[in-house]
């Protein structure tokens, strides 16, 4: 299997990103976006390709990572985005809870916005190399570190990411999701990055 890295989503695949992410983190968003089809369309509509590193496998998009620079993340839609889409009545309590996961950064790092692949080639490095080259991306840009989450119930997303250098920095307890959200706790990690783009020891 041929794996291509680039820098973009390209024109066109915006619908196949919208599936990944939202089989990656539909049951974080399901609540906020829901049901499946119309939170799929939101996301497709609305996303930056210009905030996103992505890999091809064989010429179609197998995974894709996002982050957030200039106030600007891969996955987008303003809240008159939100209300035009749910109308004012449902999309109010939307807003309030994408407001519960939003991520606000600090200066020196680089903020991912999720990454998703493909299930049929999860376990093949695909996850690894996006986060090498959102690595790569944070040391282009003078950030010192890259940052994401991980909820307490994706063990796995969080052993991928202690194998490509992210360290555990504190754990924020979230019972009030557990039954909403399906998760009760998201632990922030950190990954220090040098000038070339790799993991600092």
């Amino acid at each position: 299997m041929e794996v291509e890295i680039l820098r973009e989503l390209p024109r066109g695949a915006e619908r196949r990103a919208a599936e990944l992410y939202w089989e990656a983190f539909g049951r974080k968003l399901g609540p906020a976006l829901g049901p499946r089809e119309k939170g799929v369309a939101f996301l497709a509509a609305h996303l930056n390709g210009d905030r996103a590193v992505t890999a091809f496998a064989d010429g179609r998009l197998a995974g894709v990572a996002g982050y957030r620079h200039g106030g600007r993340a891969l996955t987008g839609g303003s809240s008159a985005d939100v209300l035009r889409a749910y109308g004012p009545l449902c999309g109010l309590p939307r807003l309030a809870l994408l407001a519960l996961l939003g991520r606000g950064e600090t200066p020196g790092e680089l903020v991912m916005d999720g990454i998703a692949v493909d299930p049929a080639l999860r376990g093949g490095g695909i996850g690894g190399l996006l986060l090498d080259e959102v690595a790569a991306v944070a040391a282009e840009l003078g950030r010192s570190r890259v940052r994401l989450d991980v909820v307490d119930t994706n063990p796995r997303a969080r052993a991928l990411y202690e194998r490509r250098g992210f360290r555990a920095v504190g754990t924020e307890k979230t019972p009030f999701l557990r039954r909403l959200m399906g998760f009760g706790a998201v632990t922030r990690m950190c990954r220090p990055v040098s000038p070339d783009g790799r993991a600092a020891r």
